[in-house]
Formats: C-alpha cells, structure tokens, sequence
C-alpha cells in the first residue's frame, strides 16, 4: 500500500493536481468533519440521522428476516453517532452481536470506543485501523465466519469516487463477504443544485479549513512548505453528471516545497488542486450498481424529504 508521501507526490505530480481525500481525517481534520455535520447546511447527516433514528426498528427487523444472527462492521465509522442507534437497538433486543468499525483514523476508532464504552457498556467493541480493505480479512477473522455480517457504509461516503470507482469499490465490498451477508449503504440523491451546493461552501467556512487542514498536515507531517493563506476552496456542481467537487485554488504562482517527498511542486496562479468528489446519486444508477456487482436489492429507507436513501442489500 503507497505511503502517505508516496500518494501526496503521485497526485502533486498528475495533471490536474489532486490529492486523496481519505488523508482529510487526521486530529484535526476528524474535529473539523465533525463541525460540518453539523453546520446548517450539511442536510446529508440529518437526513441519514433522521433515517436511522426513526427507522431503526424497520431496519433491524428488515435484517433479521433474513439472517438469524449477524455482527456489525462499520467501514469509516467516524464518530458513531448514527450507528449508535442500531447497536442500542440490537441491545434492546437482547442480540448478542459484536460491533467492529474500522477506519483509517485511528483517533476516530479511539473518539467511539470510549463513546461506547459510555453508553452502550455490554456491546462487545474491536477497532481495526487502516484501509478498509486491509482491514475486512481481520474482520472476517474476528467475526469467525460463524456469523453472518451487516457491513455498514454511511454519510455517503460510496460517493467519495467517480461512479466506475464506486461500483470496483462495490465489488470489492462483495468479494470479501459471504453468502447471506448483508450491505446497508448510504447515497446521497441527486436535488435542487442550490442546496447541494451549499452543503459544499458553508458560510462559516468550516469546509474551507478542512480542505486547507490537508495542506497543513502535508507541511506537518512531511515537511512541507505550504502557506495557506495562498489558497482558496472553490466547489463545482454539475446537475446533470451529480458529481460535486471541492477545488484548492492556487492565488499566485508559488513553488512548495516537501522535504519527506525530496521534491519542489510549482503552481501557477489560479491553478487548481482537486480534494475531493461526492457523488450524488439517482435511483436508476443506485439499483443499478446492486445489479452489476451481483447485490441482491432487500429495501430503500428513504428520509421524508427523499434527499437521501440508505438501501439494504444482500450477497
């Protein structure tokens, strides 16, 4: 697996420039995230929210009719917030399940864990940190293959890619669980532009930092040079193709320099650094991936304004 640097100066060497949005999450990058979610804007965490919160019954029930007993692997679990719900839920009902989220943040693994640990006492906890499909055969060892497994991907973040990525991330997913195991996914649909777009650039400017955070890791971590204040955060959504995506914008021609990389990187002015895409997501394209990568489509759990669907699938 490329390191860290090794990613920084193969994105910083293609043309456009762009950088990998999965180094978003250090500390600060996870402390900045979480401040997203909750700015006004970002209707993608209350949507899902409220899907899980209201629903959670119909969602557990839904899983049930289908494997008897299952445990939970959350891939990026961040804080947990919406997970919380189901696992509450598997206690109530007296299911003995273990919980195993796993995430390339392993300060976000720590953040849950004690949260847990809290408020769910008798939910049995492994956190697994680093890629997640590094991560998924150590699951599969945890989980025994005695169990069948309920692999969650929430927030949306299946449309961190282009589509074609998403669907190889898809079947990757696939090839790593058994028969019978289950997929709840979240997707993010396609709406009116406008507020789409201003999920992306909220007035505070919380998305901002947390683009320019990636910069200021990079000079942290590898001995960088960026100056922060030579780069502003422009967002772009396209309604017909759904994919929005969050630009560095270089003010001035500039070199910077990576001391880890052993390397110099030039930036003319107005120049472009790609951070990050989200997908967003029409019904058509959704039942579509199930039916490519060989899912089995169970049930759609939509929020009430159908800004948002978390689908249930089965291998």
């Amino acid at each position: 697996m490329p390191s860290f640097c090794e990613d920084i100066y193969a994105g910083l060497c293609a043309t456009p420039k762009q950088l990998q949005s999965k180094y978003f999450y250090d500390e600060k990058g996870d402390e900045l995230f979480r401040k997203i979610m909750t700015a006004p804007e970002y209707y993608i965490t209350n949507c899902e929210m409220e899907i899980l919160s209201e629903q959670t019954t119909d969602i557990i029930d839904a899983c049930f009719k289908l494997v008897k007993t299952f445990n939970i692997i959350e891939l990026g679990c961040g804080d947990g917030a919406k997970t919380k719900y189901l696992l509450k839920k598997l206690v109530e009902k007296n299911i003995d399940s273990i919980f195993i989220p796993i995430d390339i943040s392993a300060n976000a693994l720590q953040i849950i864990e004690k949260s847990l640990k809290q408020e769910i006492p008798s939910m049995k906890v492994i956190g697994l940190n680093g890629d997640y499909f590094e991560m998924l055969p150590k699951a599969n060892v945890v989980n025994g293959h005695i169990r069948n497994k309920l692999v969650l991907l929430l927030g949306s973040n299946i449309g961190n890619m282009l589509p074609e990525e998403s669907l190889d991330f898809l079947r990757k997913i696939f090839d790593h669980l058994d028969d019978g195991d289950l997929l709840f996914v979240g997707f993010d649909l396609k709406k009116n532009p406008k507020n789409i777009l201003a999920a992306y650039n909220d007035v505070a400017g919380i998305t901002k930092d947390f683009n320019l955070n990636l910069l200021q890791r990079i000079n942290t971590e590898l001995g960088a040079n960026f100056n922060l204040d030579k780069f502003d955060h422009f967002p772009v959504y396209n309604p017909i193709s759904g994919a929005c995506k969050s630009f560095l914008i270089s003010l001035e021609e500039q070199e910077v320099k990576i001391k880890r990389c052993k390397s110099s990187f030039h930036f003319l002015k107005d120049e472009a650094i790609q951070m990050e895409i989200s997908q967003k997501f029409s019904m058509d394209m959704i039942n579509n991936f199930a039916q490519r990568v060989g899912f089995k489509a169970i049930r759609e759990f939509f929020d009430s304004k159908r800004w948002f669907v978390d689908v249930l699938w089965q291998k």
